[in-house]
């Protein structure tokens, strides 16, 4: 599967697999299981009767379990990602993996399974066996050419869809940027001359499939590590690539590509050259797809081309070809029409839904993941982004009507309008949020981030992150000797790094930033020493002043000191943006939810106005992170009952912004119940919310801190923040003892700039 740059030590690695809980895949029922009822249900007596009817018509146990909605996700580790032949046991992360893929993607559950054989025959009896219990299963990491021989053994033994995704999802995803590519120059598909550098699984089954859509046998030239296959070669041949040999008498590559329109690589980095790319037709399409580096580098097509589209497998450039566009959709419309198989008219109807996406207008959330920098189909938008809410009930549609169409699907959706809707709420909004914030900081890695604590191990392992990662511009604060030294330990070569790092007693800027501080102090009873000792020795105040300068575009800090205390030091440099109100906002991940929370850091008991003005900045904040805001004002009182000062305190907030004219949608004064529950509103046919709340402003700081932290600790939702607002400048601060993944994230949000940026 093509892959992004992010990068990660292998000990962070480590831990995030091990802890909490060793894996990344667990089990959860679907049914209550409180009492001695749900339990009898569940298992004996209750079982019994869907054993007899499954026993009667196997079709039932789609009805009757979990079938209908699993895919097994099965591998021998022959062929794990870039890493080779490691064994069934050593692939079992990556199949975890591609079940969190299949869960975040589609809503589909997965079983990894990992057999222990390279026997292809063996192999096949083991997964024959247990096909039943599935409604489909995808084959990963399997060397070549035992892949083909396994999938198509199995899928003519099975009556369930049997994918090999490293074959066909690549396939699938290149033919639908060949789709859009052609439109765009104008080719048509039946005349092209189509060169595939790289004759493994996933370029003979492109080739396979670019062929059943009109690209012609006769215009096609494989080449491989040992050059154009060619009929009558002996040397390296199989079944698989003869059917693809030609008449020719090429047998380099630079020989194929001259003159060729498409040149589809799928092989190794830098087989491809700028000479043969300016051998090719005009307007040539390459797709340089090897991992993790392509063929050849866009930068490298553009010197010698102006006309090419260029597409690659990578998430730092245009046009990245990604598996996660197929599998997940193209299982969630087979299963949804209980397919016996996945075919070439199922590929197509992907192929052609994912082309026709990308021509469509990209909606707001999508933009939002990209700071507003509107992608628009043509050359360098030929292939929808992952981040695109859309592919779930846009592309199933298409699958499940080519199953329907073609004879495979057991059972026919009559309303597609209807089964579209359903597919929407699989969605989990708050699945791609976070995914969404990094691509956009990542679209703009100019951002220079001073890391306040530069000293501590945890952030110097953050900052390596955030530079790897491309984020932005690291730059550590701290006494040169210490920082190199930590990050030594940490597995860290200073000199590789090449890491900025700042001291603040010893900096040629301390004189400038000591007069810039003493010119905001000098009146606040500080003086000039005092405002010279805290530059040369307080971080915060140093790393600030950078900031306020213009050296840094923000700052992050707060893991080695309380939030009060960090807050402070911040403050005596920067100010509250003009309008802006200073306030904390958590962010809670939850499934299929993403809730708000403010003010959780600043406002020990807000007044009516504050309560107001806390929401109107949370608001501002929400949208300009890609959410509609729907803004609901906490309390234990819903609508004045019961009656009480805490409450009435709250209802006179709301009047406040009724009388601002604010362009959001607020209710309250309600409880989190009421305001995330809509089957609650029937007793309030008054209430303005046309959805769940997605905004909770708390009362005071003593609740939304309780509040927060309660579900953090409780498992079941990540909670991101609180995020520090209504700064002129990007300044985050973390937690005590925040981990690495924490820092990450603030500094992240720091880079990313929400007031700036937004509004």
């Amino acid at each position: 599967m093509p892959i992004d740059r992010t990068t990660v030590s292998d000990e962070e690695a480590l831990n995030f697999h091990q802890y909490p809980t060793p894996g990344k895949i667990g089990l959860l029922p679907t049914k209550n299981m409180a009492t001695q009822r749900d339990l009898a249900l569940a298992y004996s007596p209750g079982v019994a009767a869907p054993v007899r009817a499954i026993a009667a018509d196997p079709d039932t146990a789609y009805d009757y379990t979990s079938k209908g909605n699993t895919v097994a996700v099965i591998s021998n580790g022959t062929a794990i990602l870039g890493l080779g032949n490691l064994g069934a046991l050593a692939s079992k992360p990556v199949m975890e993996g591609k079940a969190v893929l299949f869960k975040r993607f589609a809503d589909i559950d997965s079983f990894d399974i990992e057999v222990a054989t390279q026997d292809p025959d063996e192999f096949i009896t083991v997964v024959k066996n247990i096909t039943g219990a599935f409604g489909g299963v995808n084959l990963e990491d399997i060397k070549s050419p035992e892949c083909f021989i396994i999938e198509s053994a199995l899928q003519d033994m099975a009556d369930i869809p049997v994918f090999h995704d490293d074959q066909h999802g690549t396939a699938i995803i290149a033919a639908a940027g060949l789709i859009n590519a052609l439109k765009i120059t104008g080719k048509k598909i039946e005349d092209v001359k189509f060169v595939l550098c790289g004759a493994g699984a996933a370029g003979l089954s492109t080739l396979s499939l670019v062929k059943s859509m009109g690209v012609k046998p006769e215009n096609t030239t494989v080449v491989d590590i040992h050059g154009v296959v060619y009929r009558g070669r002996a040397e390296d041949m199989d079944q698989w690539k003869a059917v693809h040999a030609t008449d020719t008498d090429k047998r380099t590559l630079a020989e194929a590509m001259d003159g060729a329109d498409v040149v589809l690589g799928l092989s190794a980095k830098g087989v491809i050259t700028p000479e043969m790319v300016a051998s090719m037709a005009p307007n040539p399409i390459i797709f340089a797809m090897a991992n993790p580096d392509p063929e050849i580098t866009p930068e490298d097509v553009a010197k010698v081309r102006s006309d090419a589209i260029v597409a690659t497998g990578r998430s730092d450039y245009p046009n990245q070809a990604n598996n996660v566009l197929g599998f997940p959709y193209i299982f969630r419309g087979a299963l949804d029409v209980r397919a016996r198989r996945v075919n070439d008219e199922m590929k197509i109807a992907a192929a052609r839904a994912l082309a026709e996406l990308a021509r469509e207008d990209v909606p707001d959330e999508v933009a939002a993941a990209y700071q507003g920098r509107r992608l628009k189909f043509g050359p360098d938008y030929i292939i929808p982004t992952p981040f695109d809410p859309r592919l779930i009930w846009y592309i199933p549609p298409f699958v499940a009507q080519a199953a329907m169409d073609s004879g495979v699907a057991r059972r026919p959706i009559e309303d597609m309008e209807a089964y579209r809707k359903t597919l929407e709420k699989r969605l989990d909004p708050s699945a791609g949020f976070l995914q969404n914030i990094t691509a956009a900081v990542r679209s703009r890695p100019h951002k220079r981030i001073v890391f306040a604590e530069g000293e501590d191990i945890s952030v110097i392992r953050a900052a390596h992150a955030f530079k790897q990662q491309e984020l932005g511009i690291p730059i550590l604060c701290g006494r040169e000797n210490l920082v190199e030294a930590n990050m030594r330990a940490a597995g860290l070569d200073p000199a590789e790094e090449g890491i900025e790092i700042v001291n603040a007693r010893l900096s040629h800027r301390n004189s400038a930033y000591s007069q810039l501080l003493y010119n905001r102090l000098q009146r606040k009873g500080f003086l000039k020493r005092d405002v010279d000792r805290l530059i040369n020795q307080d971080r915060n105040s140093f790393a600030a002043a950078m900031v306020l300068s213009g050296h840094a575009d923000g700052m992050v800090t707060g893991v080695t000191r309380s939030f009060d205390q960090a807050f402070d030091e911040v403050l005596r440099v920067v100010d509250p943006a003009p309008g802006g109100r200073v306030m904390g906002m958590s962010i809670v991940l939850a499934r299929g939810k993403t809730v708000f929370i403010a003010d959780t850091t600043v406002a020990v008991l807000p007044s009516p106005v504050d309560l107001a003005e806390i929401a109107i900045e949370a608001a501002m904040a929400v949208r300009r992170m890609g959410h509609t805001p729907r803004v609901a004002f906490m309390s234990y009182s819903t609508f004045g009952n019961p009656a009480g000062e805490r409450g009435e305190r709250v209802a006179e907030a709301v009047k406040v912004l009724e009388q601002r004219g604010v362009d959001f949608e607020f209710e309250g004064e309600m409880p989190p119940d009421v305001a995330l529950n809509p089957d609650q509103w029937a007793n309030y046919p008054f209430q303005r919310l046309t959805a769940p709340a997605n905004v909770l402003i708390m009362p005071a700081i003593h609740s939304a801190s309780i509040g927060t932290k309660l579900i953090e600790a409780l498992g079941g939702a990540t909670v991101v923040g609180p995020l520090l607002l209504g700064l002129s400048k990007p300044v985050q601060i973390c937690q005590l003892s925040d981990n690495v993944s924490k820092i990450l994230t603030m500094a992240t949000f720091a880079a990313y700039d929400i007031r700036a940026n937004g509004y």
